[in-house]
């Protein structure tokens, strides 16, 4: 099934955040990521809640206050897992 034509399953959501985040040098605020993020305010804030607790992503803030999220290096694991994975997927036409 083509990806356009289908939802997001959870693993590609959580992918999409971290990338969205590295792509832009790890370090993104928070009302871009959700725009970018494609997703409603309140999937979105339970996604981040979930990247939170599970430690891939972390929330910093620069000197004037501003809050900023970052990947942990568990964040920056998964993408690379995540990509081997895929790569895995497509060589075995699954």
């Amino acid at each position: 099934m083509d990806r356009i034509n289908r939802k997001r399953d959870r693993l590609e959501v959580i992918h999409d955040i971290l990338k969205i985040i590295r792509d832009r040098n790890n370090s993104i605020k928070p009302t871009p990521l959700l725009r970018y993020s494609n997703l409603s305010s309140s999937s979105f804030n339970e996604y981040y809640q979930e990247l939170v607790s599970k430690e891939l992503v972390r929330e910093e803030q620069d000197k004037k206050g501003r809050k900023f999220i970052t990947l942990t290096d568990k964040g920056f694991k998964f993408l690379e897992k995540y990509k081997y994975i895929l790569g895995f997927i497509e060589e075995f036409e699954l």
